[in-house]
């Protein structure tokens, strides 16, 4: 019999260096809803069609294997928030930074007909904050594609 996997991402774990640094950084400083409170163990936030979810680095790199290490710097991926506005991607950088994020790409027209501009977490994920012109967001923030 052949398995098809259903297309869609339900959860992003991130593993961080210090789960209470982070919780602040995405709960208070850029308003991501959650439930968690310092001293979980886990934190989901609700986002539109995905979950986010922040766990210890060790314990994640654990649950993958016991010897998994973490590369520093880039890891082969980004996350993305799209925005309705092109005004709107400066002023989420500048939120990141705010909440003690660091921008790596200042807001910027790009390649492709868009703008753009990335900035990392606490822990050095990469996020990229875009606008397009033929991008669409349908109301509850998901991506139409």
């Amino acid at each position: 019999m052949l398995w098809i996997v259903e297309p869609r991402i339900t959860l992003i774990t991130l593993g961080v260096s210090s789960l209470p640094r982070a919780i602040r950084f995405y709960r208070d400083g850029l308003g991501f809803p959650t439930t968690a409170k310092d001293g979980d163990g886990i934190a989901f936030f609700s986002t539109p069609g995905t979950r986010l979810a922040l766990y210890p680095v060790a314990k994640l790199a654990g649950d993958i294997a016991p010897e998994t290490p973490r590369a520093e710097g880039f890891a082969g991926i980004t996350l993305a928030h799209n925005v309705r506005r092109k005004e709107e991607v400066a002023e989420v950088l500048a939120l990141a930074v705010k909440a003690g994020g660091k921008v790596v790409k200042e807001a910027q027209d790009v390649f492709w007909g868009g703008h753009s501009g990335y900035f990392t977490d606490p822990d050095g994920y990469f996020w990229e904050v875009a606008w397009g012109p033929n991008q669409t967001l349908d109301a509850s923030g998901v991506l139409e594609v």
